[in-house]
């Protein structure tokens, strides 16, 4: 399992073991096996290239003087193929591959040998002190302690999948190296930054993992060090100390890998001024800062909105890379939107789960997962986007950091192995059980087996069609002791109506009072017992709040839990920014075949406003040569550039009036 929060002192819920929920069919299961049979492949493939660009696993062969050679590609490889393998793992146990298990157990052989008598562990240093010098911790971007966190979290995870130890023994040994280091830094009372803090999480699951006291401790000091790091800024979260952070700022990944840890550690100790923070932060992320399709991290670069403004002492500005920004500062065309800084909010929401079963930290995780993550992969399941857009025009007179379609390599690697580890993990995500009860997360066809404290087993199945279809089935098979228990059936936030009926009977009518709820079914009888959760899916109109300048008198187009976009293809038009929906625009939900993959297009028509002089002068006088209805078709937008580089739009401008 991806966190084991079963003994934690302040965590109400943990997830089902990986070995014990599967998807059986539909959405999920086709992505996970697309994700298995050809993205987690490709990425392997990339990693033993032993060119420039990746050099990952060469780069473990040079420290382990296996070959000759230099250190390529990016400082943050060894933690980007740690990444893989926990997908790998997951794939490996879905499918009880005793091949892919053999090759794992050979990188961790090959990962050991590299590793230092004090448990040091980073390829690029280690190459480079071969050359006399002694270049560790010289400079913190070169991640050497996010590529410890990934490790931890990797061996825990391929400890409680296989039963064996040597991934952990590697990991303990690091964790050995970072003790040493976090009480020099207490003795010296001065810490240096460490970049995409993963470790904090990597460290409190070897504490879960192992039960050793020390591991607790390690992840309080690591904590307790940011704030001895001298001139910090918000670029690394570090400016203010950590328990006086009320809002989410600096680096998208950064930030999120940091909340994500610390709301572990809560899970442990306790600590309330921790959770008052958290609460916090959380809030001003979701509220203020998130995109519609789960994306955050605005901003390419630029400065911190909180920087220390002084005209008598001069500008403190502190630099920061995919920063959140502004409060309501959200661009289409040049969002940022690190696939990686969605996947730590995502692991961040489900830690806050974990201590605070709500239905809104699942409703993010939907959202995301359904938005984001999946959109940031092909439908093929072989190019990527770093950036995750929601506008691309035909024309830009300036260069984006990362191209507006997806590639197969990027000179940054990161994000591909973190996406395919969250869909080859996705199944976690289906439940959570507490004592006697069991929270449903995000819904797919898929199969359980469940075990509850208070004595209660069963096999638990649903059959649907989601995200496509709001009727889910709940069945219960397989049921040891028949011994009552409690469904928890989120409601999602976009839920405006539905119902519920449990043994073919009506208990239950949905409406917005119970949007981004938790409704409580009582199952006192599992094995005559059976529950059907139906949740409507009109198209509606999302809009956002009117401080968000980029898309005032606009909205975008949602269907149940999903996004949609329209794309070049889909409109017979010169510009897509010429076109208006109109408020009462009747949709027609079809069946839609892009590049073999099955899904639900929406058609509609659409205004065109056809200006007389097209997109020239950055001001004119509106002229319009006429205005006309055209058919448009929009699609998920996770299934967007798939068609080639064309335009595409989420925010979408309204005619108020009726037709």
């Amino acid at each position: 399992m991806l966190i084991d929060t079963r003994k934690s002192a302040n965590a109400k819920v943990s997830p089902v073991p990986v070995q014990d929920i599967d998807w059986d069919d539909g959405f999920w299961k086709e992505r996970f096996n697309t994700c298995a049979d050809v993205t987690i492949p490709h990425i392997r493939g990339m990693f033993e290239d032993d060119s420039p660009i990746f050099h990952v696993v060469e780069n473990f062969r040079v420290a382990a003087g296996i070959h000759e050679g230099t250190h390529e590609g990016t400082p943050f490889g060894d933690g980007d193929f740690y990444k893989w393998m926990e997908a790998a793992m997951y794939v490996m146990a879905k499918r009880r591959d005793k091949k892919l298990e053999e090759d794992l157990d050979a990188y961790i052989e090959l990962i050991a040998s590299v590793q230092q008598e004090d448990g040091y562990i980073s390829t690029k240093q280690i190459i480079a002190d071969r050359q006399g010098g002694n270049s560790r911790l010289g400079d913190i971007n070169d991640f050497e302690v996010y590529n410890f966190g990934h490790l931890f979290t990797a061996a825990c995870v391929y400890k409680r999948i296989t039963g064996k130890d040597n991934f952990m023994k590697v990991a303990e040994k690091a964790a050995g190296y970072l003790e040493q280091l976090y009480l020099q830094y207490i003795r010296e009372g001065v810490a240096q930054t460490e970049v995409c803090p993963s470790h904090y999480m990597g460290i409190v699951e070897l504490y879960r993992t192992t039960g050793e006291d020390r591991y607790l401790k390690l992840a309080e000091m690591a904590l307790a060090v940011r704030d001895l790091v001298p001139n910090g800024t918000d670029d690394n979260q570090d400016s203010i100390p950590l328990k006086k952070h009320r809002k989410i700022v600096g680096h998208g990944v950064r930030s999120t890998y940091l909340y994500a840890g610390t709301t572990d550690v809560y899970a442990e100790n306790g600590d309330e001024e921790l959770k008052t923070m958290l609460d916090a932060v959380w809030s001003n992320c979701v509220d203020k800062k998130l995109y519609i399709n789960g994306g955050c991290g605005a901003l390419y670069t630029g400065t911190s909105p909180y920087g220390l403004f002084n005209h008598l002492n001069g500008v403190t500005v502190y630099n920061v890379h995919q920063a959140f920004g502004y409060e309501y500062q959200l661009p289409n065309i040049t969002a940022y939107n690190e696939t990686c800084a969605t996947l730590g909010n995502i692991m961040w929401n489900y830690r806050m789960f974990a201590v605070d079963p709500q239905a809104k930290y699942f409703d993010i995780i939907e959202r995301s997962m359904l938005n984001l993550t999946i959109a940031s992969v092909s439908l093929s399941g072989n190019r990527y986007f770093y950036q995750n857009a929601l506008r691309r025009v035909k024309h830009l007179d300036y260069k984006l950091m990362w191209p507006l379609q997806r590639q197969e390599s990027l000179t940054c690697f990161c994000c591909p192995p973190n996406m395919a580890r969250f869909i080859a993990e996705s199944s976690e995500y289906i439940y959570m059980k507490g004592k006697d009860c069991i929270y449903t997360g995000m819904y797919g066809a898929n199969t359980a087996h469940i075990s509850l404290e208070n004595g209660a087993e069963f096999d638990l199945t649903q059959k649907t069609d989601y995200p496509w279809d709001g009727t889910i089935w709940f069945e219960i098979s397989n049921v040891k002791n028949n011994v009552p228990f409690t469904l928890k059936l989120r409601i999602p936030q976009w839920t405006a109506s539905g119902n519920i009926r449990k043994n073919g009977r009506e208990i239950q009518i949905l409406g917005k009072e119970q949007s981004g709820t938790y409704y409580e079914v009582y199952v006192e009888n599992p094995q005559a017992d059976s529950i059907e959760l139906r949740l409507d899916m009109p198209v509606r109109y999302t809009v956002a709040h009117t401080y968000l300048e980029e898309t005032i008198n606009q909205a975008a187009v949602e269907r149940g839990p999903l996004v949609y976009c329209l794309e070049t293809p889909d409109a017979q038009v010169k510009n897509l920014g010429d076109l208006l929906l109109p408020s009462d625009a009747e949709f027609k939900e079809i069946p839609f075949d892009i590049e073999g993959k099955n899904l639900l297009a929406l058609e509609t028509e659409a205004y065109v406003l056809e200006k007389q002089d097209g997109q020239q002068g950055l001001y004119r006088t509106l002229e319009c040569k006429e205005v006309r209805t055209v058919p448009i078709r929009m699609i998920p937008y996770f299934a967007w550039d798939n068609r080639g580089n064309g335009e595409m739009m989420v925010w979408m401008p309204i005619y108020w009036g009726k037709r």
